[in-house]
């Protein structure tokens, strides 16, 4: 009986088990330690996030309106890329760049956005920000919208950040945009 557990009779009595292998001391999977570490590592994850995102906001949207702008502060510590974007309220979210082209502001999608290491990188109007395209539903001020990162890190390790970013009213400007410096 390879591995299970045989009852030894002796004179009409049931004895202590008999083996067919020698016992062993039975170890916890995870000593306490391990244990208590494992649980701070998962409940701090965020503390010792790689990138940051900070004052993330949505402009609100009219009625038959079918895309957004979000905006907001990343930091990665180590530096990296953003990648990619979704939210549950848009078809599509791109990265995408606005800057002047002579006399034309113009704005493109691009596939990636570099973060320096421990620098904020602003995603602004009139800069680089995401756009959330075919909406499925109005954003109405107040609100708030989950979005998700995909940050790559110079480590190339993925990093995935969810962002909940309020909904600001449709002509709302990042406090920094009224900013003029002569």
């Amino acid at each position: 009986m390879s591995g299970a557990v045989a009852v030894a009779v002796r004179r009409g009595r049931a004895s202590m088990p008999a083996y067919d292998v020698a016992p062993t001391f039975i170890k916890p999977a995870m000593s306490p330690i391990r244990i208590t570490v494992a649980v701070l590592a998962l409940t701090s994850a965020s503390v010792f996030a790689q990138t940051t995102v900070t004052d993330a906001w949505v402009r609100g949207t009219v009625a038959q309106q079918k895309a957004s702008g979000l905006f907001a502060q990343i930091t990665s510590a180590q530096g990296g890329r953003l990648v990619s974007a979704s939210s549950p309220v848009a078809g599509v979210v791109e990265l995408h760049e606005m800057k002047m082209d002579g006399n034309v502001m113009r704005m493109r999608a691009v596939p990636a956005l570099d973060l320096p290491a421990g620098r904020a990188v602003a995603l602004k109007p009139g800069g680089f920000h995401l756009m959330l395209l075919d909406l499925k539903q109005p954003l109405q001020a107040g609100d708030s919208v989950s979005v998700t990162l995909v940050v790559v890190g110079a480590d190339k390790q993925r990093e995935t950040i969810n962002v909940k970013a309020v909904v600001r009213a449709p002509g709302a400007q990042a406090a920094a945009a009224h900013e003029h410096k002569h």
